[in-house]
């Protein structure tokens, strides 16, 4: 009987997106605001605890694999700019190429590889 009803959901989930960490951080984020809500005093937490949980179901049943994979990359990009301790990143005043400097090194000149320009920060 169980693996009848586990062959028809691995049947209902082909094709669709599952599970990356961007709805993985959702599920978290739902979660302990639901947590937070049912702790304190704070009722519309509960409510607000709804909108990732539902968006990260969404994500995960969606067929849409294309763009569900571009959302999940942009949000990597955003968290492991977080996470980079060695590096900074700054934006060419030119033409706004973005370039990896080491943190650490105080005020040094930077030299975009796209076009050339040079400028000034501290790291």
């Amino acid at each position: 009987m169980f693996q009848k009803l586990g062959q028809k959901f691995r049947y209902f989930m082909y094709g669709r997106y599952g599970s990356d960490k961007l709805g993985q951080f959702l599920l978290v984020v739902g979660v302990v605001l639901c947590l937070l809500s049912s702790f304190s005093k704070l009722y519309f937490l509960g409510l607000l605890a709804y909108v990732p949980l539902i968006y990260a179901i969404f994500r995960m049943y969606s067929r849409n694999i294309a763009k569900r994979q571009r959302e999940n990359q942009k949000f990597l990009q955003v968290i492991h700019r977080f996470r980079d301790r060695d590096h900074s990143y700054f934006a060419c005043p030119r033409c706004r190429q973005k370039v990896r400097v080491p943190k650490g090194k105080g005020q040094i000149i930077i030299r975009c590889p796209s076009c050339g320009e040079r400028f000034s920060k501290k790291t």
